[in-house]
């Protein structure tokens, strides 16, 4: 039986209240959770926007407009007279790896380079000439890549050396936002961790990776995870925050993991937005980590292992917007598999997770006169599925602890049927989210672990689970050796 969101009236609620907040790659939102994590109804509130990209790799977004973004949303939820002081905390997640160049004063210096940004790809060259990758891996968990920090700070000095002279910081777009509004840039340490600069095991910054990005320490914001006070001026605008701490911001991965209530190393989050990831939770770190994978540092103790993926959504986006799909394309997507579905490796923008190749492109195999577009689609969401497999086959190994994987976001929920194709193609179960919004649910509910500990959770809303089909998976293991044939021969080489 699917269990759906449960929203609950404010005169029912139950104390304490806290307002999660959300920024993610489309729109920024907002909430107020009460202390089982059920939200409260009619105090929701969505921002959309969109990053700026440009062919030479660029991909920003403003984060003066982002900040505006969240005080609209503030207004419309914490402006609400009957709330009273009954919120406890405000909690801030944003999508990660994020990078701002600040003065002294705060005053940002730069746009936010957000993690599509490519445009530091010649330094990451150079910086795996230079370094071990293996080693910085190792001890960051994280690739050199354009995503992270420090082929970044490289690229901008060169690129930019003025605004690099002037910087007094280097802020995430949560720290940003959360120094405009309530005085201090606070940094969780998942937000500090993707950066790529902090030792997973120690929790220190790696002093190799900040001399080869020209840095120092001083110039982040230290990890810190416990709650702060707000400054006079936000409780001045929003009375009813009065009694609210803030806490640091931290990263929609680790909060996406907690809202589909994979809190354990027997759990793997399948994350099916814009972009996709496989994620679990472990106690310490991964030893040894797959050299295809990351492994954040997410607090005292914990750590998240898994790879991202960066064509999920953006692949249905991009089938939807080009192809002429039919009604009945879900009865296609349910259908058994075929040897005559084209065969296609859905790189529409590089390939991260486990390749890390971010110059691949798609690849359309197969096709004939006789495909139609419902067939394509298919095809499309195979090779989706088959990116996911890969990620996982370098996982398994670290986790061997996993018994279930929960899917949750955009995709699983439009296309339910696509998860019988994702259990066919991992052979393990997958049990389908059906919570809308988990990123923002999973922010909620690490706030409450601190207001409020001990109050009673309200059940994880899900749907069906999809049992793998033997047949099926055979024939998937086939299409995978032959997946990784194409991959080997024109995406690697």
């Amino acid at each position: 039986m699917t269990r759906t969101d449960d929203d609950v009236a404010l005169d029912a609620a139950l104390d304490p209240l806290v307002l999660a907040l959300d920024i993610g790659s489309t729109a920024t939102r907002g909430g107020v959770h009460d202390a089982s994590g059920r939200r409260v109804h009619r105090l929701q509130h969505k921002v959309p926007h969109a990053f700026t990209v440009a062919a030479d790799g660029t991909s920003v977004i403003d984060p003066d407009q982002v900040t505006a973004e969240v005080e609209q949303v503030l207004d419309a939820v914490a402006g609400v007279p009957r709330l009273g002081t009954r919120l406890a905390g405000v909690a801030m997640d944003t999508f990660a790896a994020s990078l701002i160049a600040v003065d002294a004063a705060g005053r940002a210096l730069t746009p936010c380079l957000t993690y599509a940004d490519s445009r530091s790809a010649d330094a990451v060259t150079a910086m795996r000439a230079e370094l071990d990758e293996y080693a910085v891996q190792q001890r960051t968990g994280t690739r050199l890549h354009t995503s992270y920090h420090a082929p970044r700070l490289r690229w901008l000095a060169t690129a930019q050396p003025r605004v690099v002279a002037e910087a007094a910081s280097w802020w995430s777009l949560g720290e940003y936002v959360l120094a405009r509004l309530a005085g201090q840039p606070l940094a969780g340490t998942s937000t500090v961790a993707w950066t790529g600069l902090l030792d997973r095991r120690t929790g220190e910054f790696d002093a190799e990776l900040l001399a080869a990005a020209g840095v120092g320490p001083e110039e982040f914001s230290p990890p810190r995870d416990a709650p702060q006070p707000a400054s006079s001026a936000a409780l001045r605008r929003w009375p009813a925050l009065a009694r609210a701490a803030w806490f640091p911001v931290i990263t929609d991965g680790l909060a996406s993991n907690i809202g589909s209530g994979a809190t354990d190393a027997t759990v793997l989050t399948a994350s099916t937005a814009t972009s996709g990831a496989l994620r679990v939770l472990l106690d310490g770190p991964a030893d040894p980590l797959p050299f295809g994978l990351w492994n954040y540092r997410v607090g005292a103790g914990r750590t998240l292992l898994g790879g991202a993926i960066n064509d999920v959504g953006r692949a249905v986006s991009w089938a939807q917007s080009t192809l002429r799909l039919s009604p009945a394309v879900a009865a296609v997507l349910a259908a058994p598999p075929s040897d005559a579905t084209p065969l296609v490796l859905p790189y529409l923008t590089g390939e991260r997770a486990p390749g890390w190749v971010g110059r691949a492109r798609a690849v359309l195999g197969g096709v004939s006169a006789a495909t139609d577009a419902d067939t394509l689609f298919r095809g499309i969401m195979e090779g989706v599925a088959m990116t996911y497999a890969r990620v996982a086959d370098e996982l398994h190994p670290a986790a061997p602890q996993v018994v279930e994987v929960a899917a949750a976001g955009r995709v699983s929920n439009d296309r339910p049927e696509w998860l019988q194709v994702l259990a066919d193609v991992l052979g393990r179960p997958v049990t389908h989210v059906t919570r809308r919004r988990a990123t923002q649910h999973g922010t909620a509910l690490l706030a409450l672990d601190v207001l409020a500990p001990d109050a009673p959770r309200a059940p994880r809303a899900t749907g069906a689970t999809y049992e793998p089909r033997p047949a099926h998976v055979e024939h998937y293991a086939g299409r995978r050796t032959r997946f990784a044939e194409v991959y080997d021969a024109l995406v690697r080489g």
